[in-house]
């Protein structure tokens, strides 16, 4: 894959290359491309999150189950 930039983001690229220790551009923008992957993710489960049925309340009941839950596999 080829892809052209103007002067001014090729050198922008160039200087991330340089300043963060990158081998090559492609290194730079394969990770520009895997946080961007990441945060689409995050972004859809956020999303799927805020369109659920709400869960039960995290009240001092629910995080007592939760450690006698713990407890008791711990212990097993």
């Amino acid at each position: 894959m080829d892809i052209s930039l103007p002067d001014t983001l090729m050198a922008f690229v160039d200087e991330q290359v340089a300043r963060r220790g990158y081998g090559t551009s492609s290194d730079y923008v394969r990770e520009l491309i895997g946080k961007d992957q990441d945060r689409q993710r995050l972004r859809r489960l956020v999303l799927d999150g805020a369109e659920s049925v709400p869960g039960p309340s995290a009240d001092d009941a629910y995080f007592e189950e939760l450690r006698a839950r713990a407890r008791h596999t711990a212990s097993s």
